[in-house]
């Protein structure tokens, strides 16, 4: 089985509406119940982030998100599943449940 990564593409913080926790709630469950379940967060506002570069000596510490964008990850889940069809399949399923786009990517060496 490859594990793949689901991006939740959002584009306000803290948005989820009730109703829409209750349908990711339930999508967990459902991902847990058939398997593909390995682990998913949600992620607090990219003002909270906090950029680190530890490339050339001593680290900086940058605040704030690295990039500027319309768009940001509010959240993930990651799954295994047996082929890339599955996956797909089960990132459709997210996107529908969160009520926002999902970036599917298989991790390198899965």
């Amino acid at each position: 089985m490859a594990q793949y990564l689901m991006s939740v593409l959002d584009d306000t913080t803290n948005s989820a509406t009730a109703e829409e926790m209750v349908a990711i709630n339930a999508f967990n469950e459902q991902l847990q119940a058939e398997g593909y379940w390995v682990f998913a967060g949600g992620l607090a506002s990219p003002s909270t982030a906090t950029v680190v570069d530890g490339r050339d000596g001593e680290a900086v510490f940058t605040d704030g998100p690295y990039l500027e964008s319309k768009e940001y990850i509010g959240g993930f889940w990651i799954i295994e599943a047996p082929d890339l069809d599955v996956a797909l399949r089960l990132a459709a399923l997210g996107s529908k449940h969160c009520n926002r786009r999902v970036e599917l990517r298989p991790f390198l060496g899965a």
